[in-house]
């Protein structure tokens, strides 16, 4: 008999129970990562209440949705806002609302969790959506938001009750290449010629650029990338979401998937990148600098990833939502999907109007970058690639 709970604090699972559904193929939703959040005080001061539901069959743990109870919008990358306001206008609260995603995260993964060993895994991930409902309408809840879920879950999600909605994100996808020469000699004249300028210039400026992983970061490194990122986040975007003893931590709990790009220049530390490293993906995250250094920007966050997932063998980087300046570069627009959940039948049909509207634009918007794409051929024909938005 399956016999669903509800969990604040992940630490209370141990993690092999909780990373036997969560697989090894996407770091984000792995124990070390979710857990470290919590425990490394990234969430709460930020609005996110973790509130995770769980499924167990006797005393085996089957089934996760990994959720949050949020006090406002940052850190989704879905943005809600002008829903937020819309909603309150009319007299109601959007606020608090429950959110399934990786928190400060926009990166597309698994979401409902299931152990490989279950025979009806459809019948988990439905008490899992029942009860994140259920949930939601007990504690009079505006909404919930399932955010970029994989497309297995997002295949299965569009077949209930629930709004999709289209974003842009932007990935390189490794076509077999030998190494980054081989990358440059599929792109048209122009942009070969740009890339080779800027790392050139980077090189040029005495820059030096190292990529270290897992437990070759001591702890005086994370400190000084830490600086970086703390500087840059506070340039744009205010106090900082991660602190230092969750990126110190992964070095331990995630040593083959932790990847810190590093640049040296006379003998100082001037910029640092941050990525992990799925079975499939690098996934590029934060970035941050001490010393303004021409095209140095490019160098760690684009050009030093993809020679990282040649070199690796693996097959795309996924840098994240928006980005035009990415486009040149080698990668890609696609659509990213998440669903939405809205208790009130009136806001949920003016949404579902607003949506198929910003869906025709999104894939207008994909479909007019995926005319300026660099390849001498294309990558792969507009019919079949993976970020057609249908």
């Amino acid at each position: 008999m399956w016999r669903v709970q509800q969990l604040q604090r992940l630490a209370e699972i141990p993690a092999p129970a909780w990373d036997a559904l969560a697989g090894t193929g996407n770091p984000f939703v792995s124990h070390a990562f979710l857990s470290g959040l919590e425990e490394h005080d990234c969430l709460t001061a930020h609005g996110w209440l973790p509130c995770h539901i769980l499924v167990f069959d006797g005393q085996q743990l089957v089934g996760a949705l990994p959720l949050y109870l949020r006090s406002n919008s940052h850190g989704e990358f879905v943005f809600d806002w002008s829903w937020a306001e819309a909603y309150e206008r009319a007299g109601g609260r959007y606020y608090p609302k429950l959110v399934s995603a990786i928190p400060f995260t926009p990166v597309t993964g698994p979401r409902f969790l299931v152990h490989a060993d279950v025979a009806d895994a459809d019948a988990i991930r439905s008490l899992l959506l029942q009860s994140v409902l259920e949930f939601a309408g007990e504690n009079y809840l505006s909404s919930w938001h399932c955010l970029f879920p994989d497309p297995p879950t997002a295949e299965w999600l569009g077949r209930a009750e629930l709004l999709p909605r289209h974003t842009c994100q932007f990935h390189w996808r490794n076509q077999g290449y030998r190494d980054f020469q081989d990358f440059l000699d599929a792109l048209t004249s122009k942009p070969r010629k740009q890339i080779r300028r800027e790392r050139r210039g980077v090189a040029d400026a005495g820059v030096d650029v190292v990529r270290l992983t897992g437990r070759e970061i001591t702890p005086e490194l994370w400190e000084v990338f830490y600086d970086f990122y703390c500087t840059t986040f506070e340039r744009h975007w205010g106090s900082p979401r991660l602190t230092l003893p969750f990126f110190r931590a992964l070095s331990e709990t995630l040593p083959e998937q932790t990847l810190l790009i590093m640049a040296r220049q006379g003998g100082d530390w001037v910029a640092g990148a941050f990525a992990l490293l799925g079975s499939r993906t690098l996934f590029g995250r934060h970035w941050g600098c001490a010393r303004d250094v021409p095209f140095l920007h490019f160098e760690l966050c684009y050009y030093q990833t993809i020679e990282h997932c040649i070199q690796s063998k693996l097959h795309s980087v996924d840098a994240g939502v928006q980005g035009e300046h990415k486009l040149p570069r080698g990668f890609e627009p696609e659509a990213a999907l998440s669903f939405h959940w809205l208790r009130d039948p009136g806001f949920r049909t003016a949404i579902k109007r607003y949506l198929d509207l910003e869906r025709a634009q999104v894939r207008q918007y994909v479909d007019d970058l995926r005319l300026h794409l660099p390849y001498r051929l294309p990558a792969a024909s507009p019919g079949t690639h993976p970020g057609k938005v249908q």
